[in-house]
């Protein structure tokens, strides 16, 4: 069965929606009656053009909002459990899934180890006074996107914030309210699981990142 990068990059996600986890080589092989190597350069390709993540040996790491390995937040739907790429990608599950309307998203403040959870729907925002620190800037985003991803997190509120930057010497990024990173995450990955999908890059995204309320050069606004 013949196939592009396109058809494989829809597997990808498509399995991530619907099991929780990355398909390995093998698996997509089998799918589109091919053989590794062809799957491993897709793959690669696909990497190339900032659709998914590898690790060193061409396995899939993250796809987002999707990840195969912890990055500190777990998204339970219905009857499926998803590692939260980030604060932002963990809000945008139940907007990119069609049949999931509903998830309970699950962290750890990083600044005091507090447990937090919430019931993240389409409607409207989870109540909550926590806030997300995000710690790399736009322009900068997809230089180790997975340092990335695991500094975009929750905490109980900026005293939180503060401590954790004090602890670990990082400077300050973006701080943001809950409402803020469900507009944030709302409409981000919309159409990803089909074909024809068209990637928005961070920073060619003024205008989405206006709609949301972020403003200043962190998010490559004047």
């Amino acid at each position: 069965m013949a196939f592009d990068d396109e058809d494989l990059r829809v597997a990808v996600y498509r399995s991530f929606a619907e099991t929780g986890r990355a398909p390995e080589a093998g698996e997509l092989a089998e799918r589109f009656g091919s053989d590794t190597g062809a799957i491993r350069d897709g793959l690669r390709a696909l990497a190339a053009q900032r659709h998914i993540a590898l690790d060193g040996d061409d396995r899939i790491l993250m796809a987002h909002p999707f990840s195969s390995v912890p990055l500190g937040f777990a998204v339970m739907g219905a009857s499926t459990l998803w590692w939260g790429g980030c604060a932002w990608d963990s809000f945008a599950l139940p907007h990119l899934l069609p049949d999931e309307p509903e998830v309970l998203v699950s962290t750890r403040c990083p600044g005091c180890a507090t447990p937090h959870a919430w019931n993240v729907t389409r409607e409207a925002p989870p109540p909550g006074g926590q806030v997300a620190h995000f710690l790399v800037p736009t322009p900068r985003m997809w230089d180790d996107v997975v340092h990335t991803c695991g500094n975009q997190r929750l905490f109980c509120d900026e005293g939180c914030v503060d401590d954790w930057l004090q602890r670990t010497g990082n400077e300050r990024g973006y701080v943001m309210d809950l409402p803020t990173l469900w507009r944030l995450a709302r409409h981000w990955y919309a159409g990803r699981l089909d074909h024809g999908y068209t990637r928005r890059e961070p920073a060619s995204a003024a205008a989405y990142f206006r709609e949301a309320g972020l403003k200043g050069p962190f998010w490559g606004l004047g």
